[in-house]
């Protein structure tokens, strides 16, 4: 099973993945994760990832599909894999397709999962407050959710027009959302 995990911040990507990772015996990649790995053990990614965040910018798209094709090239993928906050953008799509398909690995699923602002702009405080995670000020908050409204919710359309757009409500019991989408995948 090879399952990209979209939705906007807040709406329960990680714990969803988490759980359809075990469920399917598969690994999530988070793009977020190899890049904080990678900055906190000062590796060459990770150095080169700081030259970029150490002033506010983002990380290149390049960069980031790199590690990402490395990361799905690696052994423990060949029966499949979750990728969690990738892509992001239209570019990032075409990236991932080239990508996929010379690793002879095509997309089996593309998982959307969908709240209202209200609910993901209250898990996101909450979270704040329990993991003190810095970048979720109010401001940040509110600044990622129009960049996913702009950059990465169109992509569910690219994915869609494919026949591989599973959506999902992201509100309710953690494990009943992840019954419907075992339910919806199958």
């Amino acid at each position: 099973m090879r399952l990209l995990i979209m939705g906007p911040q807040g709406v329960g990507k990680g714990t969803q993945a988490a759980l359809l990772a075990e469920h399917f015996g598969i690994p999530t990649i988070s793009t977020g994760d190899i890049f904080r790995y990678n900055i906190k053990n000062k590796t060459e990614l990770g150095l080169e990832a700081m030259s970029y965040t150490d002033k506010g910018e983002l990380v290149p798209d390049s960069l980031t599909n790199k590690i990402v094709k490395d990361r799905l090239a690696k052994e423990d993928c060949k029966d499949g894999w979750i990728l969690d906050g990738y892509p992001r953008n239209a570019a990032q799509v075409e990236a991932l397709d080239t990508m996929l398909e010379e690793l002879g690995t095509p997309l089996d699923h593309v998982v959307a999962l969908e709240a209202d602002r209200e609910v993901l702009l209250e898990r996101m405080k909450k979270r704040a407050a329990e993991q003190g995670r810095a970048d979720d000020t109010p401001e940040a908050i509110a600044k990622r959710l129009e960049t996913y409204e702009k950059e990465t919710a169109p992509l569910l359309d690219i994915y869609k027009s494919r026949g591989l757009l599973v959506l999902e409500n992201g509100v309710g019991e953690i494990s009943e959302i992840s019954q419907r989408i075992i339910d919806d995948l199958k």
